[in-house]
């Protein structure tokens, strides 16, 4: 794939730790754009975020949810010396150019996105490079760290199984009533290559349009592919996560022995600190203001510098 690089702005941003952070927009390529966070002083080292399912932006936002998740972690990691790159995901940048055509999305563009910003930083004089995947984005990763040579790779709120037994799971807790629908939807996308029985409540899994991108991202066992990696790991999880349960974490690490494991006591899947119910978690979404949990920065950042 060729690589076609624009910088589109540049300034000077915060000073973290008495040294500037150096902020600028990136074009890896059409489907790549993102922001560059440079500190002044720092160990030739950067972070590669990659966001979650659906149309995520850099900042981790959708259109129903605004949080700023992943600029807050990027900010976060840049204040302690970590340069950091955060992008839109395809989905997100086809929106905007008003291309999207969903039949034609697979789970290995997604892959081939993070490849191509590996092979750009690679040019770039940072000589450790560290995958930070986040929910979808960690599976994204993990499958990047087989083709690409990289340092260290952080998996935040992954699974561990196929998204088929995740959504499956999650229907058993919020919806019981669809879980049956679903197996037999799923069996029939595996074997036959399509499902047309599926309940009206599972369109947005189900849909002709999106059928294509769910048989490629099947088809990928987040714990079969970490046990593939051999660079240090660390995982992450929160208590207060209502998309992603803590044992996915169990079988991530139980698949690979050696990664390190975290669990960050009230963190919820936008990486925040909820203290309350899970109306408040849910509220959080949407609340921008809210900072990402600071033993999260901590963690990361010490594993990082490690």
């Amino acid at each position: 794939m060729k690589i076609v690089v624009f910088i589109i702005a540049i300034f000077i941003g915060k000073f973290a730790q008495g040294q500037e952070i150096i902020e600028s927009d990136v074009r890896v390529n059409t489907f790549v754009n993102g922001t560059l966070l440079q500190p002044e002083n720092a160990q030739d080292t950067i972070a590669i975020i990659i966001g979650g399912s659906g149309p995520t932006d850099r900042n981790g936002n959708q259109r129903t949810s605004q949080n700023n998740s992943l600029k807050k972690l990027a900010q976060g990691l840049s204040n302690d010396g970590i340069a950091t790159f955060r992008y839109d995901k395809r989905i997100f940048a086809l929106i905007q150019q008003n291309a999207l055509v969903e039949e034609k999305i697979s789970f290995d563009d997604f892959v081939n996105d993070a490849i191509a910003v590996i092979d750009y930083f690679n040019t770039k004089g940072f000589s450790t490079i560290i995958l930070v995947g986040h929910s979808q984005g960690a599976l994204i990763a993990t499958l990047a760290a087989q083709k690409r040579d990289v340092d260290k790779l952080v998996c935040i709120a992954g699974a561990g199984q196929t998204i088929d037994k995740v959504i499956v799971d999650q229907l058993a807790l919020q919806a019981p009533g669809l879980v049956d629908n679903a197996t037999q939807a799923f069996a029939d996308l595996k074997q036959k290559g399509k499902s047309e029985k599926f309940n009206i409540g599972l369109v947005s899994i189900f849909r002709p349009s999106v059928q294509p991108f769910m048989k490629t991202w099947m088809r990928y066992d987040p714990a079969t592919e970490l046990s593939k990696i051999s660079i240090p790991i660390l995982l992450v999880n929160g208590s207060k996560d209502l998309q992603v349960n803590e044992k996915e974490g169990e079988i991530l690490k139980n698949s690979n022995p050696k990664a390190k494991s975290i669990h960050v006591k009230d963190m919820n899947h936008v990486l925040k600190i909820i203290e309350g119910d899970d109306l408040e978690n849910s509220k959080s979404y949407n609340e921008s203001y809210r900072p990402v949990a600071t033993e999260l920065i901590e963690h990361l950042v010490t594993f990082m510098k490690s």
